[in-house]
């Protein structure tokens, strides 16, 4: 069954996307035997591993597998004895090399401190052969050749032969450039047959030379003789090709009986390479798609948002939005042909699917899926003509099977169900279908044309209607499916839109029953007030996003600020800095020169140049440092130290607000707002110290008892009465050491806001007004300056 229900929702094509990612012949394999798993904690475990692989392709770009070669039959050859050829060893080689980079690699991550579960797990499995890589690799050259370093043997044996060839070379070139050589020859050059050197020799001249004749050429006019003088040599030569050949036999021979005992080893680094090049594959594929790693569940809960099909094109896709298994049960999805009602299905159906495989899906991140122990479809056109089958019996042999083997594990896809017979007995059968399945407990989503399916979804619980959007305007579907909203019947207003006249419309009309146009108005109903809501949605969240884009500019222009504040602040102080050294050393040299002066004129005494210098001193002006700032040491004025009232800057929270009282030598009580706080001396810096402080320290505590707030709330006082408490609020502001306070009046007719303003023009205590800005309530609120 569940290979049927895979050709059906296009698994196979799926997979053949897949397989483009694997690096080797061993990782494609694998990608071709994937089929989806049906036990939960095998599943976690393989979306794991596709999380972790695209963690690491995000964080290194690729990971190292290259150099993978399927080497079991070799392997497993070499363990019975048998003798392994200089390709095999060298893909030995590779594999070793391949696995020792692969386990670097994840060994360098997790020093790194990258959190990783399942790749370690692989790495662990891998033993690094290094000395059986080294053996071959010592042996034989890239290019698969033996080299002449694979033992001592071999090398005397090759230095044999090349003496050997310059020895027939030797005398062969001597009788090549020789004049009457080169007249006997029909071509000056040494060539080679049946692995020994020859002459070509024309054939009048065969007898000159002796020897042996090795070949002739086609029209016989040229003869391949090795001569007399080169036989014995040739014979030398072959003798020592033949131990050469027996040499190298027994190098690779002993190499294959290294790779023999090794051979479980070597096996594990096989399947565990091939694990990580099909994890790697799954990761590669995910970033194509753009999938994401969804939650999982047993429950047969499915939530996907803005869920794509894998196999249909990005730019042609639109995505959708499907839930089932929370509320209800069965979604039953109507709406016309070519309307994306079998993509839904399809979409849904592959999906989990690839969930179920390890595979990431093409979702929106916090997606959920539900593992399922069955998964049904009836989808397609399935006729059979061998069996003499119509469409209908063909799908109703389908669905039997499937109501057989259904439980409460299953998800089932009906695409058309009940179609290819008669309307009125098709919508009976597939509402008791529906039923059955139902009852069972199974997930189910059908797809239908008939009406009464409609208001099956709304008689039924567990039941949801759901349709796929059609533009009577375009005359097109927009393939969005809408939850909860049947399909609406077009016909009419697509006839209309094709240009049948009304009268034939109206007769139409007329011919269906009351229930039916009720039940049409309805959905019609339903549809615009869903627009409405679509429409509402949009425009607040155009709304919100537009609030963030302004809060992330004030803050950036807010620390910009701060940040130009502190370098003015740091240019000050150098300024400042630089002009006390320099006038100290002005005071330095008025008072050298006094001394000469004193010198001149005794009258001068030291005491009275002492008393000068000590002025001088006390003159010079106090600067906070940036270090005193920065460890939060606090200022003082003229030697006092914080008393209630005096304006200070909380550090740790970059937050102004005023002295209210002192808790101990090491803390105080820091009004913040409407915020009181105990607060250690070292994290408050001095600021200021207002008049009405200075003259009369005990106000601030009458402010504090009094618990005045930074703002007046005047909306729904009668006039009289709002005066009179303005009046007060100023008195107690002021006394509470304010220097800033708001008072909230509304905009209404605009009375109120016109009497508070005169009031505050004539007042006392009030340096200047403003109205508030857009953060601040606007014209509903003033804000005041206090002196």
């Amino acid at each position: 069954m569940i290979e049927r229900v895979c050709r059906i929702l296009e698994y196979d094509k799926m997979k053949a996307q897949l397989v483009h990612h694997a690096g080797s012949s061993l990782g494609k394999q694998r990608v071709e035997a994937l089929v989806p798993s049906f036990h939960f904690q095998e599943i976690i475990t393989a979306q794991q591993g596709t999380f972790e692989g695209a963690k690491v392709l995000r964080l290194k770009g690729q990971a190292p597998l290259g150099g993978l070669r399927d080497i079991r039959t070799a392997v497993k050859r070499a363990r019975i004895g048998g003798m392994l050829n200089e390709t095999e060893l060298l893909d030995v080689s590779s594999t070793i090399y391949a696995s020792r980079r692969f386990k670097a690699f994840v060994e360098n991550m997790l020093e790194e401190e990258i959190e990783l579960t399942i790749l370690p797990e692989l790495a662990n499995r891998i033993t690094p052969l290094t000395d059986v890589e080294r053996e071959i690799k010592q042996a034989i050259d890239e290019n698969g050749a033996v080299l002449d370093s694979a033992s001592p043997a071999l090398r005397t044996i090759r230095q044999q032969i090349r003496s050997h060839e310059a020895g027939v070379r030797s005398k062969l070139e001597s009788i090549t450039r020789s004049a009457s050589g080169r007249k006997m020859l029909s071509d000056a050059i040494i060539t080679i047959r049946n692995d020994r050197y020859v002459i070509p020799v024309k054939q009048e001249y065969r007898g000159h030379f002796g020897g042996l004749v090795h070949d002739q050429s086609a029209s016989g006019a040229t003869l391949f003789i090795e001569p007399n003088a080169v036989v014995q040599i040739n014979n030398q030569l072959r003798e020592a090709r033949m131990k050469e050949k027996q040499e190298i036999n027994r190098i690779l021979q002993e190499l294959s009986r290294i790779v023999g005992e090794v051979s479980e080893e070597l096996l594990i680094i096989v399947e565990a390479m091939t694990e990580a090049d099909f994890l790697f594959a799954k990761a590669h594929y995910a970033i194509e798609l753009g999938a994401t790693q969804p939650l999982l569940n047993e429950d047969g809960y499915i939530q996907m948002t803005k869920a794509r099909h894998p196999l249909i094109p990005q730019e042609e896709i639109v995505p959708i939005d499907i839930e089932i298994g929370n509320d209800y049960s069965s979604l039953v999805i109507t709406g016309p042909n070519t309307g994306g009602k079998t993509v839904t299905l399809k979409t849904v159906g592959l999906l989990t699917l690839m969930v179920q495989s390890g595979l990431h899906i093409p979702c929106e991140e916090g997606s959920t899926a539900a593992v399922f122990q069955h998964i049904f479809a009836d989808i397609g056109d399935e006729q059979s003509i061998e069996q003499s089958l119509s469409t209908f019996s063909s799908h109703m042999t389908n669905i039997v099977d499937i109501l057989e083997k259904v439980d409460h594990r299953s998800l089932v896809l009906f695409d058309e169900l009940g179609a290819g017979t008669d309307p009125t007995e098709g919508a009976a059968l597939a509402i008791s279908i529906l039923d059955y399945v139902y009852q069972v407990g199974a997930k189910v989503i059908a797809t239908t044309h008939y009406s009464e399916l409609k208001g099956y979804a709304y008689n039924r619980d567990g039941v949801m209607n759901a349709s796929v959007e059609f533009d009577v305007e375009t005359l097109r579907p927009t393939y969005r499916l809408l939850i909860g909203v049947p399909g609406r019947s077009n016909a009419f207003a697509i006839s209309k839109r094709l240009g049948l006249s009304e009268p034939i419309i109206a007769e139409a009309k007329s011919h269906i029953t009351a229930d039916t146009n009720k039940f049409e108005q309805m959905i019609a109903s339903l549809e615009d007030s869903r627009k409405q809501a679509e429409k509402e949605m949009e425009e607040a969240e155009k709304i919100r996003l537009d609030a963030e884009r302004l809060h992330r500019d004030l803050q950036q222009e807010l620390s910009t600020l701060e940040r130009e504040k502190e370098k003015i602040l740091q240019e000050a102080e150098s300024k400042a800095a630089e002009s006390l050294k320099k006038a100290k050393e002005e005071a330095e040299a008025i008072i050298a020169e006094l001394r000469e002066i004193q010198k001149n004129n005794p009258q001068i005494k030291d005491h009275e140049l002492i008393e000068a210098k000590k002025r001088l001193e006390q003159a010079e002006p106090k600067l906070v440092s940036r270090g005193e700032v920065a460890t939060g040491k606090r200022r003082t004025t003229a030697g006092r130290q914080l008393i209630p009232g005096d304006e200070v800057k909380v550090l740790s929270f970059d937050q102004k607000g005023h002295i209210v009282e002192q808790v101990n030598e090491k803390e105080y009580f820091v009004q913040l707002g409407m915020m009181k706080m105990k607060v250690k001396t070292d994290d408050l810096l001095y600021i200021d110290r207002p008049k009405q402080v200075e003259k009369n320290p005990l106000a601030t505590v009458r402010g504090k008892e009094a618990h005045v707030k930074t703002e007046l709330d005047l909306r729904g006082e009668r006039y009289e009465d709002a005066m009179l408490e303005v009046e007060k609020y100023l008195d107690d502001a002021v006394l509470a050491g304010y220097h800033q306070v708001s008072i909230i009046h509304g905009k209404g007719t605009g009375a109120l806001r016109k009497g508070v303003q005169e009031l505050l023009k004539n007042h006392r205590s009030v340096k200047g007004t403003r109205m508030g800005s857009a953060g601040e309530g606007g014209s509903g609120v003033t804000v005041v300056s206090l002196k």
